[in-house]
């Protein structure tokens, strides 16, 4: 049996700079990477399963991104998928996490290791690259600045042990629909230098679009602002999750308690930038 993690994908600063004419969105992104998130495994048997949590979401469905990863390895490789692969799924779904995209990265990494095909193999890009467009970033799980669909990766130094608190209050953002709202304006470009420094002077301009579809957003993004130590608080991809980076773990523990008692019924996660 064979396990590989599936860590969650945050987006410390998101820019969206321009609509493509083949219906994408040009982007500018700080892909980090945090030390929890979902878990896929090998195992005996044949076909897809799933447990944990937030199981429910994809009970019952035969086509889904770890599916499809799994059928696309064994195209490009020509290889078989030697057992059941199930999927533990602790991250909410539709969350700004890339969980799905995770999930097909470590779909396509616990592939590689089982045949002993290298991570740098470029076939194995092209087989994330045709999934999503995070798919690429969550193959390598590394701090980068991603370009184009958010495909075009550069690494950059991370900030590993970084405290972050991420909240999700309970509802499923439509990624499309977030994006059909983007007003079109491009306010520029990332800020080059120091990891940290670069994303607080950031943003993510898919805030505005989702705060309209969910406003609870804006209830977590300032109930997470207003707690001591934090020095970034911001929305995940198209949310609704947010994220907050803080100086302390202990300011970290105290701001979940806060949350908790403010919000008992919304989903945190205490964990550390990789």
């Amino acid at each position: 049996m064979l396990t590989e993690p599936a860590p969650a994908k945050l987006n410390l600063a998101l820019h969206v700079r321009r609509r493509r004419e083949d219906g994408y969105h040009e982007l500018e992104t700080l892909f980090a990477f945090v030390a929890d998130g979902d878990a896929v495994t090998l195992g005996e048997g044949q076909g897809f399963a799933v447990n944990g949590p937030f199981a429910a979401a994809l009970l019952g469905e035969d086509d889904n991104l770890v599916t499809r990863a799994a059928a696309r390895f064994a195209q490009v490789f020509d290889l078989p998928v030697p057992g059941r692969i199930t999927l533990t799924k602790r991250l909410p779904v539709a969350s700004g996490l890339g969980g799905g995209s995770a999930d097909a990265a470590a779909t396509l990494r616990l592939l590689a290791r089982h045949h002993g095909i290298a991570l740098d193999d470029p076939r194995l890009f092209d087989c994330a690259d045709a999934l999503g467009s995070d798919v690429p970033a969550c193959l390598y799980s590394r701090t980068a600045i991603g370009r184009g669909r958010g495909e075009q990766l550069v690494p950059v130094a991370g900030a590993p042990g970084t405290p972050v608190l991420l909240v999700n209050p309970g509802v499923a953002v439509s990624t499309a629909e977030v994006f059909r709202r983007w007003d079109g304006i491009d306010r520029g470009t990332l800020r080059e230098g120091d990891l940290l420094a670069a994303a607080r002077a950031g943003r993510n301009d898919l805030e505005p679009p989702a705060l309209a579809i969910a406003p609870v957003i804006g209830e977590v993004l300032e109930l997470l602002g207003a707690q001591p130590g934090a020095t970034l608080a911001r929305m995940s991809g198209s949310g609704a999750t947010c994220f907050a980076l803080f100086d302390s773990l202990a300011a970290r523990t105290s701001a979940t308690e806060a949350v908790r008692g403010a919000q008992p019924g919304w989903w945190c996660l205490e964990t550390v930038l990789l």
